[in-house]
């Protein structure tokens, strides 16, 4: 049996330190260590994308990385894109462009859009539709997706 380790990593802005199992998964230390439930667990196979952090400034599937693999780095979550009660620009297009539905692949698709606009702030359509092929929605059919993206782009240029 391994024993626990001692993390620190910047999340959302703020410095955290725990102690966890060296086989936690980053996505339930994110949800049960941190309380950030925005970061959801869908297929644990890193196929669905519901669980897309960004990571060192990279998108990620945090089903697929271990907590002690982010010890020292620094994690953004849906929850740190808002700010002062504001939403972040990509939230406010999915929301204005009815990019979701039941909205739990919706966190998935900000993160892994506020990585692609991070890369490319003037993205075409198939340029998104790329992007976002790591990321699963079983009630759309991505259009408005791909619409929400577009506008958030046009909204942070």
């Amino acid at each position: 049996m391994m024993s626990a380790r001692t993390i620190t990593l910047k999340v959302n802005g703020r410095m955290v330190t725990r102690t966890v199992e060296p086989r936690k998964l980053l996505v339930n230390f994110i949800r049960q260590d941190l309380g950030l439930t925005g970061t959801h667990w869908g297929c644990d196979t890193g196929n669905c994308g519901a669980c897309t952090v960004i990571l060192n400034g990279k998108a990620v599937k945090s089903c697929n990385l271990l907590a002690v693999q982010a010890d020292g780095g620094e994690l953004l979550t849906v929850e740190g894109l808002a700010k002062d009660g504001e939403l972040h620009p990509i939230q406010q297009a999915f929301w204005e462009n009815h990019g979701l539905q039941c909205g739990f692949c919706t966190p998935g698709f900000i993160m892994q859009t506020y990585w692609l606009l991070s890369q490319n702030p003037n993205p075409t359509r198939e340029d998104v539709r790329k992007m976002l092929a790591g990321n699963i929605c079983r009630c759309t059919g991505y259009q408005n997706i791909i619409k929400a993206v577009l506008a958030a782009a046009e909204k942070m240029r």
